[in-house]
């Protein structure tokens, strides 16, 4: 392999990597293909052909004869990663860094955006799901109630999701215990109202990022990726409903 081939093949490994790494981390399909685009023309490469959906990438040139593919895998919203890829091309455009290095820090992305605690994560749900709970209309009788079973909802899923990894059992697993607990908490007069509690405690698991982006996805016309992105939003939405929906008609 010569030095132009070895250089094209390092663009295409490193656009892909940017491309799967935001398209995991939950960004729009227009703007994955806009940063792949750019890094490619950035390291010389201005004919460049890219091509994403919410389980694949697709990127070749047009001075080449071959296109090379990466897998999608995984999908979770990971704001901060999608935020340092696109601060490291824009870093690789004013030659701040090198392609090199540029592929080197996105390997090391998890050094580059460092993800929070779990126990950290634990805490900011359940303080979601108390402060929505009251903002949609709660009580402060409901208050703690809904901040613990928020946080209890929210580890059921984390642990469910890593032990498992079986897809939308993490959400409907998550929804049951919520609906239980919720009624349990009531039953036993430790809050007031189960449906502000449980309306709050389910927040941190609602896509309401995949419904957003799915939506801008259709608007820009990459209609496969945003109902792809729709449809699994839909299902995850409905394991929650179906958890919740069986407490009611076991206990209620």
């Amino acid at each position: 392999m010569n030095e132009n081939e070895t250089k094209r093949q390092l663009i295409l490994d490193t656009c892909l990597m940017a491309g799967k790494i935001m398209t995991e981390s939950g960004s729009e399909v227009y703007r994955v293909e806009d940063t792949m685009d750019r890094i490619a023309e950035n390291a010389g490469q201005k004919q460049s052909v890219s091509y994403v959906t919410a389980t694949g990438l697709f990127m070749g040139f047009r001075s080449s004869n071959y296109t090379q593919i990466e897998n999608v895998t995984e999908r979770s919203i990971n704001l901060e990663k999608v935020a340092t890829v696109n601060n490291l091309s824009r870093k690789f455009a004013e030659k701040e860094i090198t392609l090199e290095e540029l592929n080197y820090r996105l390997k090391n992305i998890n050094q580059e955006a460092p993800t929070y605690s779990v126990p950290l994560q634990i805490v900011a749900a359940g303080l979601v799901s108390c402060t929505l709970m009251y903002i949609f209309g709660g009580t402060w009788s409901d208050f703690v109630a809904t901040f613990v079973i928020g946080m209890i909802g929210f580890c059921v899923s984390y642990f469910t999701k890593h032990l498992l990894n079986i897809k939308f059992l993490d959400d409907f697993l998550a929804a049951f215990t919520i609906g239980l607990c919720a009624y349990l908490a009531v039953s036993f007069q430790l809050a007031v109202n189960i449906d502000n509690i449980i309306i709050g405690a389910v927040m941190p698991l609602v896509p309401g990022v995949a419904i957003t982006n799915s939506f801008r996805d259709i608007l820009a016309g990459h209609l496969l990726s945003g109902t792809a992105r729709a449809t699994e939003a839909v299902f995850v939405a409905g394991s929650i409903g179906i958890g919740i929906a069986i407490v009611f008609k076991l206990f209620m």
